[in-house]
């Protein structure tokens, strides 16, 4: 099975010991965000745990543990823009973001690490020429490291309205422009573009537009064929092929406190529930409570060990 740390908080950049904690004592326990009550223990073992997915904006503190990962596949999306501090203000400068992406590249392997630049909004500051210019500098500096850019286009959750009220979503124009710009200029550096729930429109310029987190994506980066049993999809588009599958995260625990984050709530409740974390608790935010029903999760390895004979 494949455990995801990424769709509710940034577990490497905030929450490294705790998460290597956990893998030392084998589990984790969840918290259902919808009924706090329910809770559902998950082994970590590497027998039933194939691939952990990772989706940061700073993996740098996990790079100095890594080999505490090596009995894992894994795959890192490493979300990379060009904002400044009024947009994303606790995002580390991104050269040394970009830096570490090429180290990370270096120890996981190309097909284990992707970039996400998204998402993307303009407004008089952030143009269409200057994303389009912006990109084109990342990427000639990640280029060889990664052969995915993901991309999406800003999404007006009811979070991002109250935290960042001056958005707007962008226009079909606008979109298809900077697409077939990213496409040309990912093409150029060795990259594919993957736009993340945005339909097909740039599937005619040559984007792919089969998923960003698909289970193809993992069996490239595990170098073997996956059997995946009930496949959840990704709750934004139907048609989107995207595995979501188990997150151990939490929501509003994300200290990156970026302006169009869907995950916080606001940096008030952020910094309180940071404060409630413990290292050592197998809990990513605090800790047992007296309610809690705690439900063992039915896991094993998607592997398929199936020989099969190559007929010439």
């Amino acid at each position: 099975m494949i455990i995801q740390t990424g769709m509710r908080t940034d577990i490497p950049a905030f929450f490294s010991e705790w998460f290597l904690n956990r893998l030392k004592e084998g589990f984790v326990l969840v918290r259902n965000p919808y009924n706090p009550a329910q809770v559902t223990r998950y082994s970590l073992s590497p027998d039933v745990v194939d691939l952990i997915a990772f989706c940061t904006k700073n993996p740098a503190p996990m790079l100095s543990q890594m080999d505490a990962l090596k009995q894992y596949g894994q795959y890192w999306f490493v979300t990379i823009t060009p904002y400044g501090k009024d947009i994303e203000p606790n995002v580390p400068d991104k050269e040394i973001v970009m830096d570490n992406f090429i180290r990370l590249s270096n120890i996981v392997g190309v097909d284990s690490v992707g970039w996400r630049y998204d998402p993307i909004f303009v407004d008089e500051k952030h143009s269409v020429e200057w994303h389009i210019s912006e990109f084109e500098r990342m990427a000639k500096k990640l280029a060889g490291y990664t052969k995915t850019c993901v991309i999406s286009f800003i999404d007006i959750y009811k979070k991002v309205e109250r935290n960042f009220p001056q958005s707007r979503e962008v226009s079909k124009k606008d979109r298809i422009t900077i697409g077939k710009a990213f496409i040309a200029i990912a093409a150029k550096y060795g990259m594919t573009i993957r736009p993340c729930a945005e339909g097909n429109d740039l599937a005619e310029y040559g984007a792919d537009c089969s998923g960003c987190m698909t289970v193809k994506t993992f069996e490239n980066a595990l170098h073997e064929r996956l059997i995946v049993p009930n496949r959840k999809t990704n709750q934004r588009n139907g048609d989107c092929a995207c595995l979501l599958g188990v997150d151990i995260g939490a929501y509003d625990t994300c200290g990156h406190l970026c302006k169009y984050c869907y995950a916080n709530t606001d940096a008030a409740l952020v910094k309180k529930n940071m404060k409630c974390h413990d290292s050592k608790s197998p809990f990513l935010l605090g800790g047992n409570l007296s309610e809690d029903v705690i439900h063992e999760a039915v896991q094993k390895s998607w592997i398929d060990r199936q020989i099969r004979l190559e007929l010439l």
